[in-house]
């Protein structure tokens, strides 16, 4: 497919772009008319009673259609509904020969539109990741939605949508282009010029046949790496998202608490009895609590079926996630687009050990877009898991991390800290402790030559990495109560996202040291970075990438699975 010409999309493609509202209209006619179509059925086996069955009057549908059967006008209507259809089915084609895509060496793009034309384009070399959609019933058409997402704001070029396999021949040559190899094209062309040859029904019949059985076999193989670094069980999926809502429920019984307590004088001070104050109650409690129930059930069940059917792994282009149960989503990441990572623990996650981990890349989306649902889940590379699964997602997300720096992730990280004369984090200053109560022994920073390591919070845990070669800078403040304490707060800046990068309540002198680190290292790192070829790059000796497969030969302080044993050093 990267053979610089230019190509169409699925035939159906206007069908799922625009032709689903058509279908929607349809629905709504039909539905004005169940009485009607009941009557007309029912008459066809028992003509003698269909008059005695009454069905509503005075639909505006309803009434066109009395008016048609009054006047003779039957095969007139019929013959511009098909009109219409036609007309339809040839704006539709017309739509469709004007949707085309090309991949050259350089950008991928995108052109579309007959009256008003739009033309899209993505360098190869600003390519944050390929994201690749099928949702489920574009998955029973074999069709599947390819976004390349670009550097910046609105930046996206989506191709929706394509054949799966297409779609995955589309993905592998834009990360194989973009990675900075040049391979040979011959057998690329060549399936592209059978693609073309072949006539839109076979298309059409040949697609949908692979998606009823991809359907049917579940993701499909060629998507995903046979094995996956990461196997999450449905048990603790489901269980973890419960125990997350258990927050929003226990706010919910709190408020029927209080409601109930300021009720219950009135109930039972009632002269007639508290029945029907009971009632009150009870029609309260159907009203606003068990909606909320629902609601909450419905939040549950979106949370986990986003999160089943995970998997990770590890390829020539970068992290491949897959998630989603009817919905499929498989996101490929290439390495040294992840300008943020943060590993949380909710406080009811920790008697089971349980994590998760986020990150920010460039999304390509506007700013409303990045606040949608699927943003934020596309952020999440890990829903859930141990610190086993922990430690495998930072090896293929972070591959440029030196082992040397694995501890200050993990066992000074993520669990509390060694002794005071070990810890290699500059916490927060003591006279400053109020900003933070109760983490401010936690809350701190730590620099080396690849990153800006942040570490906060107790009660919800938090570990964030920021890559010095893609961070954007460190800015510290000071308001009149800092001024006057001595202390400053600071921001890393970095590409917008769910990890936050600011850190409150350092030493001043910490502060204005942390600065001048991060200006000196950051210079080093990015002129030492070639990540935007990652196909020419080698593993640099000492990087987490150069381990063996599945963390085998992790440092002795990464490989049980628990926390480090008291006075355990760096």
């Amino acid at each position: 497919m990267a053979d610089g010409r230019w190509h169409r999309l699925h035939p159906l493609t206007p069908l799922f772009r625009g032709g689903l509202a058509l279908v929607i209209i349809v629905g709504i006619v039909l539905a004005n008319l169940r009485e009607r179509i009941i009557y007309w059925f029912i008459s066809i086996f028992d003509r003698e009673h269909a008059i005695d069955i009454d069905y509503e009057d005075g639909d505006p549908v309803g009434q066109a259609i009395d008016w048609t059967v009054a006047n003779n006008l039957i095969l007139l209507v019929l013959l511009g509904v098909l009109a219409f259809v036609a007309l339809l089915c040839g704006l539709f084609w017309l739509s469709w020969r004007k949707h085309e895509f090309r991949i050259t060496g350089e950008h991928v793009e995108v052109r579309r539109g007959v009256v008003f034309r739009t033309q899209r384009r993505a360098p190869l070399d600003r390519v944050q990741g390929v994201n690749l959609t099928r949702p489920f019933i574009a998955r029973i058409a074999g069709m599947a939605k390819l976004e390349v997402d670009g550097a910046g704001t609105d930046a996206n070029v989506p191709l929706e949508y394509l054949g799966t396999k297409r779609a995955e021949e589309v993905r592998a040559d834009i990360l194989r282009l973009a990675s900075g190899v040049r391979a040979a094209r011959a057998q690329a062309r060549e399936a592209a010029a059978n693609g073309e040859q072949a006539g839109v029904r076979q298309v059409v019949a040949s697609t949908v046949s692979e998606g009823v059985q991809g359907l049917i076999d579940g993701v499909d193989t060629q998507d995903v790496a046979p094995e996956s670094l990461v196997r999450i069980p449905t048990g603790r999926v489901i269980g973890a998202q419960a125990l997350e809502l258990l927050w929003g429920l226990g706010i919910a019984l709190v408020a029927y608490g209080i409601f109930f307590g300021i009720m219950a004088p009135f109930v039972f001070s009632n002269d007639d009895g508290p029945g029907e104050g009971f009632m009150v109650l009870g029609i309260t409690t159907l009203v606003t609590f068990v909606p909320g129930l629902i609601a909450l059930g419905a939040v549950l069940w979106t949370k986990v079926s986003q999160s089943l059917r995970y998997s990770i792994a590890e390829t020539q282009n970068g992290v491949r996630i897959t998630y989603g149960l009817t919905t499929t989503t498989t996101q490929t990441i290439p390495p040294g687009r992840i300008h943020a990572l943060e590993v949380s623990q909710p406080i009811l996650w920790r008697p089971f050990g349980w994590w998760k981990i986020k990150i920010n890349r460039m999304s390509g989306k506007s700013q409303s877009q990045q606040q949608s649902g699927q943003s934020q889940q596309s952020a999440q590379v890990l829903p859930v898991g141990t610190r086993a699964d922990v430690e495998r997602v930072l090896r293929v997300c972070l591959p440029y991390l030196p082992v040397a720096d694995l501890p200050l992730m993990v066992d000074n990280g993520m669990y509390w800290p060694a002794p005071d004369a070990a810890d290699p984090y500059r916490t927060m200053a003591k006279r400053g402790w109020w900003r933070r109560p109760f983490s401010f022994k936690r809350h701190g920073f730590a620099v080396t030559g690849y990153g800006l390591f942040l570490r906060r919070g107790t009660i919800w845990r938090k570990q964030a990495v920021f890559p010095l070669a893609r961070l954007q800078g460190v800015s510290i403040a000071q308001g009149p109560i800092d001024r006057m304490q001595r202390v400053a707060w600071a921001q890393a800046h970095a590409v917008a996202g769910a990890v936050s990068g600011q850190i409150v309540g350092l030493d001043r002198d910490d502060a204005t040291d942390l600065l001048d680190q991060v200006r000196r290292a950051a210079v080093v790192a990015a002129a030492n970075d070639q990540t935007h070829r990652w196909g020419t790059a080698e593993p640099a000796p000492g990087t987490v990438s150069a381990l063996p497969p599945m963390m085998a030969a992790a440092p002795a302080g990464l490989s049980h699975p628990g926390p480090p044993a008291p006075g355990a050093g760096a």
